[in-house]
């Protein structure tokens, strides 16, 4: 009767029993060294596509980032370049430089595109106090002289008449349109209403924010 052979595999030179304990280990790890491969393919595909959403950040946003000069040119050209297959390449090479940033880089990338999404929160805060100044002024005459007095260089007279125009197409909803949805929609007026007094802010944090460089820029020549 001829004896069974045993089945398995060498490893540097050693037999290895299949099924053995030693088997067993041997695949454990090299399923480890897959797994560690499988993660750094998906790493490096993340990499590349926050490269590709870096193509549709707000240039204010980007400009903060202060990216190395290769990455900043090779997504300006990928943005002149048409051809699918161009394109592809160059997202190739962006997803190499994006690989050489450093962590702190990637999540300063990150909190940006989250940013344009989302909205900081300065500008959220600054979106809820521009609503609660819309309503303010539609609602009470007195809130236009205190307007005014925090933005005297406004145009009182095109405010009035934003104001008056707001009130007319801004009626009053019921509790039954309400709950329905059938309130009517706001006019144009109410949203102009609103883009004014965000315009008017917005100008008046850039004269704030000006005349504080001038103030630093004296204070290091002093």
């Amino acid at each position: 009767m001829s004896r069974k052979s045993t089945k398995g595999y060498f490893v540097r030179g050693r037999f290895v029993t299949a099924g053995s304990e030693e088997d067993q280990q041997l695949k454990i790890e090299l399923k480890g060294r897959d797994v560690s491969r499988a993660d750094k393919k998906r790493e490096s595909d993340e990499l590349q596509d926050l490269g590709e959403a870096l193509l549709g950040l707000r240039s204010d946003l980007f400009a903060k980032l202060e990216l190395p000069a290769n990455l900043v040119e090779a997504l300006a050209e990928c943005k002149r370049i048409s051809n699918f297959e161009g394109r592809r390449r160059q997202m190739q090479y962006i997803g190499k430089l994006m690989r050489r940033l450093d962590e702190e880089e990637i999540e300063a990338i990150r909190a940006a595109l989250e940013i344009q999404r989302n909205g900081s929160a300065e500008e959220k805060m600054a979106l809820h106090q521009a609503e609660q100044w819309r309503d303010r002024l539609i609602a009470d005459d007195d809130a236009l002289t205190e307007w005014l007095q925090a933005h005297p260089s406004d145009d009182v007279q095109q405010m009035r008449t934003l104001i008056r125009q707001a009130r007319k197409d801004a009626p009053e909803a019921t509790a039954t349109e309400v709950s329905q949805g059938l309130a009517q929609r706001k006019g144009k007026a109410y949203r102009e209403l609103f883009q004014w007094i965000q315009r008017a802010r917005r100008l008046q944090a850039e004269q704030a924010e000006d005349l504080q460089q001038h103030r630093d820029d004296f204070e290091r020549l002093d």
